[in-house]
């Protein structure tokens, strides 16, 4: 099972077809859930706190967390690849956290098996949501050995 929790809903239209079409294209390969959490504009330390407790009741002990993060390694397409089969084959629940807009609290960052960053620019989180799952859909097509698209 893969999860993506994250901070935030898909509010624009383009970006929640974009989201059912990977989530379609994914169901192929793994059962994949998307968790969306509320986001919170208290300031920045009451925010990052309820974040961090709503994210942390949908994680479980034994769960392989990933947190996207703008300081995490950053990997190639292939390399991700090998990562998600490498977790997958010690771990059937992995879990990618896409924080808020201050990012995610330090309890969230401590509790990560593994941090990732995309790009050192700043996306939009809803954005970001659909390129990750783009991401994960390349991984799947790359360790079954299929074809698409450079």
């Amino acid at each position: 099972m893969i999860k993506v929790i994250c901070i935030g809903k898909i509010k624009e239209n383009y970006l929640k077809e974009a989201t059912k079409e990977y989530l379609k294209r994914l169901s192929k390969y793994a059962k994949i859930e998307i968790i969306e959490l509320p986001d919170f504009d208290y300031d920045i330390k009451k925010t990052l706190e309820k974040e961090r407790d709503n994210i942390l009741k949908n994680i479980h002990n034994e769960d392989y967390n990933i947190l996207l993060d703008i300081n995490g390694v950053s990997l190639t397409s292939l390399e991700l690849a090998k990562k998600i089969d490498t977790i997958r084959n010690i771990n059937s629940n992995i879990n990618f956290i896409i924080g808020g807009s201050y990012g995610v609290h330090e309890d969230i960052k401590k509790i990560a098996d593994f941090a990732i960053s995309f790009s050192k620019l700043t996306f939009p989180h809803q954005l970001f949501r659909v390129i990750l799952l783009e991401q994960i859909y390349r991984s799947f097509k790359i360790l079954n050995n299929e074809e698409y698209h450079k």
